[in-house]
C-alpha cells in the first residue's frame, strides 16, 4: 500500500478526487468499509485485504490475457516495466534505446532507484541487478559479469606511495561504498582469495561519487570497470594491485516468476542477453 490517498493518487498519476471515488464506489458496491482511516495513515481492513488478494488475482489474469496476445503477435508490445540502479541506468540506457528504436510497439518505462524494488508490489516487470546473491525466490537470467579496479589519482599516489599487496591497504584512505564490501575488499590471486579490512574517511552510498572524489586525490577506490574505464584511459586515475583481481559479481535480469511472461518482457530480456555477450566487457 501507498499510506494515503494522495501517495496512491501521484503513483496511479490521476487526482486525489478521483481515488476517492473509485474507492467509494467500490466500497458500495461491496456493501462494506475497506480502509481502516487515521490521521496519520490507511490500513486494510479485513475485507479490504480479501479484496485485495482478489484484485491481484483478477490482475494475474489480465497479464495472462495479454500474454496470449503476445504469443500470437509477430511483433511485442505493451508496457515493460524496467528498474536498474541509478549508475547502471545511465550505461545501459543505449541498450533500452536500441531496443525500443527496433521495437517501437514496446513502451519501456524506466525506473532508476538506488534501492531494491519489490517487483510484486511495486509492479515492476524486469529489474536489472548486480549481485552475488538474489533472491531465490525471483527469476534470474545472467546476462554478464560486473569486473571491478581498485584505483586512485597520479596525485594520491605521489603523494602517499602505491600499495603493492592487498594488505597495504591498510594503511591508504579507501573510500568506501555504503551498501557493498565497506569494510572488507575481496581479491583472487592465482585461484586464491583473499580478503583485506579497508577503512577510510569518505563513504557514500552512490558508487560516481567515490569516483569523483578519487579523481580530486581524495584516496583509493573500488569501482566498476565499465565506469572507471574511461578514466583509466585519460590519466585521471590509475589502477593498483593489478595481478589481484577483485571478486566479480554477476549481472541478472530478474522477474518476479516464469508463468505468463509477457511477451515484451521475454523480447526485451533476450534483447540484453544477445547485447551483453556482444560487448566484451560484460562477457562472463
Amino acid at each position: 500500500m501507498s499510506g494515503s490517498q494522495t501517495a496512491a493518487a501521484e503513483r496511479l498519476e490521476m487526482s486525489r478526487a478521483m481515488v476517492t471515488r473509485y474507492l467509494a464506489e467500490l466500497e458500495g458496491w461491496l456493501g462494506a468499509r475497506l480502509l481502516n482511516r487515521s490521521t496519520r495513515r490507511l490500513s486494510l481492513t479485513d475485507v479490504g485485504e480479501e479484496c485485495l488478494a482478489h484484485c491481484r488475482e483478477l490482475l494475474s489474469q489480465v497479464g495472462e490475457l495479454q500474454s496470449a496476445a503476445d504469443a500470437r503477435s509477430a511483433a511485442p508490445r505493451g508496457l515493460v516495466r524496467l528498474t536498474m540502479a541509478s549508475l547502471l541506468g545511465q550505461t545501459l540506457a543505449p541498450m533500452v534505446a536500441d531496443y525500443v528504436r527496433q521495437h517501437p510497439a514496446v513502451h519501456v518505462d524506466l525506473l532508476l532507484v538506488d534501492r531494491t524494488v519489490n517487483l510484486v508490489e511495486e509492479r515492476v516487470d524486469l529489474a536489472i541487478r548486480i549481485s552475488n546473491d538474489i533472491d531465490p525466490l525471483l527469476v534470474a537470467r545472467k546476462l554478464g559479469v560486473c569486473r571491478s579496479v581498485v584505483c586512485a589519482s597520479p596525485a594520491y599516489l605521489a603523494e602517499r606511495g602505491t600499495p603493492q599487496c592487498p594488505p597495504d591497504l591498510a594503511q591508504h584512505n579507501c573510500l568506501t561504498y555504503a551498501y557493498f564490501g565497506k569494510s572488507q575488499w575481496r581479491f583472487r590471486q592465482a585461484g586464491q582469495a583473499q580478503s583485506v579490512a579497508v577503512s577510510g574517511n569518505l563513504s557514500a552510498n552512490e558508487t560516481s561519487a567515490l569516483l569523483s572524489a578519487a579523481v580530486c586525490g581524495a584516496g583509493i577506490s573500488h569501482q566498476p570497470e565499465f565506469l572507471a574505464a574511461p578514466l583509466l584511459q585519460s590519466g585521471a586515475l590509475q589502477q593498483v594491485l593489478a595481478d589481484y583481481q577483485p571478486d566479480e559479481l554477476g549481472i541478472w535480469g530478474v522477474y518476479a516468476t516464469r508463468q505468463f511472461l509477457p511477451g515484451a518482457v521475454r523480447s526485451l530480456l533476450d534483447f540484453l542477453v544477445e547485447r551483453f555477450s556482444a560487448e566484451p566487457a560484460w562477457r562472463a
